[in-house]
């Protein structure tokens, strides 16, 4: 079978992200297949698959806006800044109560700064963190700036924790820039509320305009292989594409697209959408055939010139 588009696959639980693109290469007999950002082994949720041609615009889709559903977990602090990492310290007194949390977590909405964690594929000198973790050494990393757009807590929770005492889960949305790391923004509002804290749980609600309701199961997607299904499933190029301003351009100028040429202003015989003159657009052949995703150097409410040229990104033809 071949496709060329976006699968949204549900990442289990226990599976690298890697693991998951092997998996549906061998399930659907492609090999040009790629995800466009990782998710932690032991996270659940949105992974999106580029396959085919649409591994051309899989960085159009890493740059796309994430949500996560998190469980933070208070007074207990680990090695990975998540439930998989070995426990570096417990704390014993008072665990706040929920206005504090709540007012402490409000105040993380922003422009922030993270140090990656040491357990990342951050590379520092050519080298992945995670090896220098996993060999005992802690490299100093440069913070990264990261947005965090909104956060929504759902509950919070107290529990009795292994060993005595007790712990606070704090369920919470979150809505944030590419570059963010979850736990480490959980192990900085653990620490923020004094008491430390770790990521207990994390799924990856969407990448962009793709929503775990739309995603499949790598169990869902093997029926629908056997079925031959999966087309149905798949997210086509123009649909990936839909928030980009289409412009439609003459046959002689799709057909030089395909060999990498230019698109001068004069050969554009409409266009849909409105754009700010350096942004990317569709282009698409008199057949309505998409061909390409194009830069403009004009501005839809400018006036382009004779001389104008829209340079091609992407072709897709």
């Amino acid at each position: 079978m071949a496709f060329d588009g976006v699968l949204v696959l549900d990442k289990p639980s226990g599976w690298t992200s890697h693991d998951v693109v092997a998996k549906v290469r061998r399930l659907l007999g492609i090999r040009k297949i790629g995800h466009t950002g990782t998710l932690d082994p032991s996270a659940t949720g949105v992974l999106v698959l580029c396959v085919g041609k649409a591994t051309r615009i899989a960085e159009y889709i890493v740059n796309s806006v994430k949500s996560y559903r998190g469980t933070l977990r208070l007074g207990i602090t680990t090695d990975t800044q998540d439930a998989d990492g070995a426990v570096l310290t417990r704390y014993e007194g008072r665990l706040p109560d929920e206005p504090e949390v709540r007012a402490v977590m409000s105040g993380f909405i922003g422009v922030r700064r993270q140090v990656p964690p040491m357990y990342s594929a951050v590379k520092v000198n050519g080298e992945p963190l995670y090896k220098s973790a996993r060999a005992g050494e802690t490299v100093v990393r440069a913070t990264r700036e990261c947005v965090i757009h909104a956060i929504e807590i759902f509950t919070v929770s107290r529990a009795p924790r292994t060993g005595g005492g007790e712990s606070v889960d704090v369920v919470f949305d979150v809505t944030c820039s590419k570059g963010t790391y979850v736990r480490t923004l959980c192990a900085d509002m653990g620490e923020a509320l004094g008491v430390g804290g770790h990521l207990a749980a994390l799924q990856r609600r969407s990448v962009g305009r793709f929503l775990i309701e739309e995603a499949v199961s790598l169990e869902e997607l093997a029926r629908l292989v056997e079925h031959d299904a999966v087309g149905g499933r798949v997210f086509p190029l123009e649909a990936v594409l839909a928030d980009l301003p289409a412009f439609t351009i003459d046959a002689a100028s799709a057909k030089g697209v395909r060999h990498g040429m230019s698109v001068p202003s004069a050969h554009v015989l409409k266009t849909e959408g409105a754009w700010k003159a350096g942004a990317r657009v569709r282009l698409h052949g008199p057949d309505g055939m998409l061909v390409a995703v194009g830069i403009v150097p004009w501005g839809s409410q400018g006036q382009q010139k004779s001389e104008d040229s829209i340079r091609l990104d992407k072709v897709l033809a």
